[in-house]
């Protein structure tokens, strides 16, 4: 056999070759997808985050993941664990809004006495806070979950003075009219979320009319989110739907990739909230593509973390509207 013959026989058995081997290797070589994290390994990566706040913040996740599957006494032990990373005289704007999501999932895994330690320790650690919209903020939260009676402790009185109180400091001369807005939704939102109807709606008549005034434009969008929130919780829909209307025109109109994917997100909230859920992901999707454009990588996972979460309220409230 010449040569020329030979090389050609080699040729066509390896390629008879790969072509029997080509399927085996993509059968035998495929790799079967990660099922979802454990309990037990979503804890030990909630333990090993290194953030401050984050195991107390993952921890939390995780707690709540299990009192849904109805595992109460392993969602007070993830619970007492997550509390114990946080020392009485730690930094108060990292920790105590983690101590009000604590409290608000002890509350959901029925422990009402350890929310309340939460909830005290939140409240004292709250006056240590120079920045008032930041203490405002952790106010209003605290009352939100004292007050509520699906998602909290049921205590309007506790919730009336604790709202009160953060108020008085969103009306008053330690707040510039720049952040008085920011400040002004979180109490409405506090009181409509405590289940205070009349004091969410006069707060919100404040919001409305200082919106109205306002040129920077997250704030106002994130302002008008909130009133629409408080209005559509009153049963006053078409009020909300163009407070909502508003508000979105505001947030597309920011220019900074950051400002506008936190605003945009803001306004999907409370569409959700208002039951406008395709309204709502049609928002987050644009927030989403405003986050790619966010330059900060720390920024930008927060910002795509933020995405996701509405992202699957909305598929959520999708699967129960059907």
């Amino acid at each position: 056999m010449s040569r020329p013959t030979v090389i050609a026989s080699c040729l066509v058995a390896v390629l008879c070759g790969i072509a029997c081997v080509a399927p085996l290797a993509g059968c035998s070589g495929s790799t079967k997808k990660k099922g979802p994290l454990t309990i037990a390994e979503r804890i030990k990566k909630a333990r090993a985050d290194k953030s401050p706040g984050g195991p107390a913040r993952e921890l939390t996740k995780v707690a709540r993941l299990q009192a849904k599957s109805n595992d109460k006494t392993g969602a007070i032990r993830t619970l007492t664990e997550a509390r114990g990373t946080i020392a009485d005289d730690a930094d108060p704007a990292i920790y105590a809004p983690r101590l009000v999501d604590i409290a608000a999932a002890y509350t959901a895994a029925s422990e009402k006495s350890s929310a309340r330690e939460a909830i005290n320790t939140a409240a004292t650690m709250a006056e240590r806070l120079d920045d008032p919209v930041a203490r405002v903020e952790v106010l209003a939260k605290i009352g939100e979950v004292c007050g509520s009676k699906e998602a909290g402790l049921g205590d309007s009185t506790h919730a009336k003075k604790i709202l009160a109180e953060a108020a008085a400091l969103a009306a008053g001369d330690g707040i510039s009219d720049r952040f008085r807005s920011q400040a002004l939704a979180a109490v409405a939102l506090g009181y409509a979320n405590a289940g205070l109807a009349r004091d969410a709606n006069a707060v919100t008549e404040q919001l409305e009319s200082l919106a109205d005034g306002l040129q920077d434009l997250r704030p106002k969008a994130e302002a008008l989110a909130a009133a629409a929130n408080v209005r559509a919780r009153s049963g006053a829909q078409d009020k909300a739907t163009a407070l909502l209307s508003e508000a979105a025109t505001a947030a597309r109109a920011i220019d900074g990739a950051a400002n506008r994917t936190f605003a945009l997100l803001a306004v999907a909230r409370a569409m959700m909230a208002a039951g406008d859920t395709a309204g709502a992901m049609a928002l987050a999707a644009e927030a989403e593509k405003a986050a790619a454009k966010i330059g900060d990588p720390e920024q930008q996972k927060e910002a795509l973390q933020d995405v996701r979460a509405v992202q699957a309220e909305g598929r959520k409230a999708s699967g129960e509207q059907r």
